[in-house]
């Protein structure tokens, strides 16, 4: 088939390869059976050792659904009777964590600092202290919506010092930054599987410790299809989800994590990482400011400030670039007018130079100034 290629710049889903997309297309098959359950179980494993965990010690549990489940799941399932947790809170996806808890009405504290930096550690370490019924310290890795590395390793050394387990969300870096589900001190990560893995949207996992998931079936039963034990209980017993898999998804996803290995973990890293490079280079060539200090960021989403200048429409170059094969996404920050570059996806540093061509010529049309301007 010829199949149309975009190139997305939004943080995932993400530009998919040929081939993960025509893995979907395959016979009819019922979930139940046994060639479906050992496709699952390869890919299971397959991932803990894409977070560099032990198959023995650690274990993934596949869930029907978008990023923000994982979320659900983690909060809902690992919280111990009478404890409480702890969202380091940075930005909007740390917020959505926060009202997951609002939602459950989960015992929780609510770390807010600044979206434009990195968590205080000396504030977790602080709040740790002072609340010794603290069970769950949640985190994210990287937030998407602004495109900070947040130091997760040392937030986990924290939690595990103050006996607490260290839950990440690793949506939107696992398979495209480094990540070491040991090193970096997580009991639990999650992703989703249109974003690292470059396959389809619909799948999601939890990755984590095997005997924290057994201990948690003791632990009060917030929600039925997202509670962490069953869904891994079943697996276990049966091999199978609990309720209907996104099949096409799942052989989508069993295509893509054959094309990681094959193009090896620190070459895909490298990637990712020039064509971030590739997305700053085109930014200072045409005058766009980021809001982020580059120190902190996460190689993977720039977050660009809107131009001080009248004709500045971004629906108008949104929809310009959307029509020449490329998507660009608004941005996340409540307080600063941003659009967002990323370099998720089977996308390299000459995509971008192409779409800044595609750019220059956006702003050409709508009469924006090149370079673009900022009053201050």
């Amino acid at each position: 088939m010829n199949i149309k290629r975009n190139i997305l710049l939004n943080p995932g889903p993400a530009t998919t390869t040929d081939t993960v997309k025509m893995a979907q297309i395959v016979p009819d098959i019922c979930p139940r059976e046994e060639e479906f359950a050992k496709n699952m179980k390869g890919l299971r494993e397959d991932l803990v050792r894409m977070a560099h965990g032990d198959v023995d010690k650690h274990t993934a549990v596949l869930f029907a659904g978008s990023g923000t489940i994982g979320i659900d799941i983690c909060l809902n399932s690992l919280l111990p009777e009478g404890k409480k947790i702890l969202v380091v809170n940075n930005g909007a996806y740390s917020s959505r964590a926060a009202e997951v808890c609002e939602y459950y009405g989960l015992p929780f504290i609510n770390l807010k600092s600044s979206v434009f930096d990195l968590p205080d550690l000396e504030k977790v370490e602080q709040t740790l202290k002072d609340n010794p019924d603290i069970a769950v310290v949640y985190s994210t890795h990287h937030e998407t919506g602004t495109g900070i590395l947040n130091p997760i390793r040392e937030i986990g050394a924290l939690a595990h010092k103050y006996g607490a387990i260290s839950v990440c969300d690793t949506t939107s870096s696992l398979g495209m930054v480094p990540f070491d589900i040991e090193k970096d001190n997580q009991d639990f990560c999650m992703a989703s599987a249109q974003k690292g893995l470059m396959a389809m949207s619909g799948l999601q996992f939890v990755i984590g410790n095997r005997a924290i998931v057994e201990a948690s079936k003791n632990y009060p039963k917030r929600s039925y299809y997202c509670n962490l034990f069953l869904q891994y209980d079943y697996f276990e017993k049966t091999g199978q989800m609990h309720f209907t898999p996104p099949v096409q998804t799942i052989y989508a996803a069993l295509q893509a994590m054959k094309e990681y290995w094959a193009e090896g973990e620190e070459n895909k890293f490298a990637r990712h990482h020039r064509t971030f490079e590739a997305i700053h280079e085109g930014l200072a060539e045409l005058g766009f400011k980021d809001v982020i200090r580059r120190e902190i960021q996460s190689g993977l989403v720039v977050s660009v400030k809107y131009p001080d200048d009248e004709n500045w429409d971004f629906d108008k170059v949104h929809d310009y670039c959307y029509e020449n094969g490329f998507t660009i996404y608004p941005g996340k920050i409540t307080t600063t007018n941003t659009f967002r570059l990323c370099s998720l996806g089977a996308i390299d540093a000459d995509d971008i130079k192409a779409f800044f061509v595609v750019l220059r010529k956006a702003l050409e049309a709508n009469n924006i100034q090149i370079p673009v301007k900022y009053n201050n």
